[in-house]
């Protein structure tokens, strides 16, 4: 840059390089972000729900922000589909499970929360794991 009469200006050319390198900086990590958070790996989510469902959801929210915190996307069927489709009704059940089986065939890995046992459905999502060659992972109780 140069001054007013027409000397190079090297204050001035610094700041502008400073200001502009701040911006690409600044454009670098938001782009970072939202890579980070469109390439998120997806964990299928294994926990109870039937029983005491109440306590049972409080527990699957719980495992989904550990999750989280551990850098993935978490998929829980259990806390959309009894939402949407009867749990009492046995052909809303099926679709319901066949669902989520589904959106475990997506998911990159399966964490199986067992701090509340094992449930026969969580039993066939493992199974289903394990034959998809899908990475299983086990917990106790997280907080």
């Amino acid at each position: 840059m140069r001054n007013s009469e027409g000397y190079m200006d090297p204050t001035a050319t610094a700041a502008m390089n400073n200001v502009m390198r701040e911006y690409k900086e600044k454009q670098k990590a938001k782009f970072r972000k939202k890579y980070e958070m469109t390439h998120r790996k997806k964990v299928y989510v294994v926990s109870p729900y039937a029983g005491d469902v109440d306590a049972n959801i409080e527990s699957a929210k719980r495992y989904c922000r550990f999750v989280i915190g551990k850098g993935y996307m978490p998929i829980a069927s259990h806390l959309l589909y009894p939402r949407i489709l009867k749990d009492a009704d046995p052909a809303e059940r099926e679709l319901g499970l066949m669902f989520g089986l589904s959106l475990l065939a997506l998911s990159d890995e399966v964490w199986v929360f067992t701090a509340n046992g094992v449930s026969d459905g969580m039993k066939q999502e493992i199974h289903e794991a394990k034959r998809l060659k899908k990475t299983v992972r086990t917990f106790g109780e997280v907080k």
